[in-house]
């Protein structure tokens, strides 16, 4: 059979992105990503997603107590905010003038910085 690699896909949403919820407890809530976990095909969106932690006291935090933190989503969960229209959009790829492949809103049809 062979050794297979367990290669990560190519992910569509990247740190930076403007994304809205569209399953789950945080559905319809939208947020910056902070962070992009490839391998487990997850992502941290800014204020979305918020979970209590227990911490102890600490350096940092004299008192301990109970923090609100961000939890990671599944990227199926999560779909990119158009830049022109504000809706919801899938994302396709796209050769540009210059020749490099770039992401664009099927909506709108325009790039994604």
């Amino acid at each position: 059979m062979g050794n297979k690699v367990n290669t990560p896909s190519k992910l569509k949403i990247r740190t930076g992105d403007l994304v809205k919820v569209i399953a789950g407890d945080s559905k319809g809530q939208q947020g910056k990503v902070l962070s992009v976990q490839i391998d487990k095909n997850r992502a941290i969106v800014e204020g979305v997603n918020l979970v209590s932690k227990h911490t102890k006291p600490n350096a940092a935090n004299p008192n301990g107590g109970i923090i609100k933190k961000e939890a990671a989503l599944h990227i199926s969960n999560l779909m990119l905010v158009d830049p022109r229209s504000g809706k919801t959009t899938r994302v396709g790829r796209k050769l540009n003038a210059d020749g490099k492949i770039v992401r664009v809103a099927k909506i709108s049809g325009e790039e994604i910085k």
